[in-house]
């Protein structure tokens, strides 16, 4: 039997308004999320990348992906005109190459290993999974604009992937595995 839907606990004034955007982003943080660089080249050879935590899967039939750009980011028109990106899913040792993509550079590619996908954008050795996408449509998104993407090539491998929450790197640990470890030390 389906069980109905429980009230907020508190009153409404627990909550805070969502336009106090500190307090909103601290909040948001709170959605522990994987780390991915997105990647794209443009026909005049012009290369981004950048670290993001707002990729998603949206369907399989057709193989549909999303993420997201802010609107004033200098790499925004480059991803528009390419067509085409690499969603580049980080493991747990590629902290690094997050930190790197996620600061503006001239040439964030510069001593970076790399290569080419078959769509020509840059992809990266080590990752656990990477989608090589092209756009479908660019939507907006307020702030930001939604790239949605139909993955044409995907790659997997195993490891443990790279995670992000309350503004830090972290390492899952298996539900199993965490329980024994606070048996353990209790």
């Amino acid at each position: 039997m389906k069980q109905p839907l429980k009230p907020l606990q508190g009153s409404a004034s627990d909550l805070a308004e969502a336009h106090d955007p500190l307090a909103l982003r601290r909040a948001l943080g709170k959605f522990a999320t994987g780390i991915a660089i997105v990647t794209t080249e443009a026909a005049s050879g012009k290369r981004e990348g950048l670290t993001i935590n707002s990729f998603a899967s949206v369907s399989l039939d057709p193989p549909l992906v999303l993420w997201s750009l802010k609107r004033d980011a200098l790499s925004l028109q480059t991803f528009i005109d390419s067509g085409t990106f690499i969603i580049n899913i980080l493991s747990a040792e590629q902290s690094d190459l997050s930190t790197h993509f996620a600061r503006p550079q001239a040439d964030k590619f510069a001593g970076i290993e790399h290569s080419p996908g078959a769509n020509g954008c840059p992809k990266f050795p080590g990752c656990l999974a990477q989608f090589e996408c092209e756009t479908v449509e660019v939507l907006d998104g307020g702030d930001h604009a939604i790239f949605l993407g139909r993955v044409q090539k995907f790659a997997e491998s195993s490891g443990m992937p790279l995670i992000y929450s309350e503004g830090k790197y972290c390492h899952i640990l298996p539900v199993d595995q965490a329980a024994s470890q606070t048996a353990r030390s209790a």
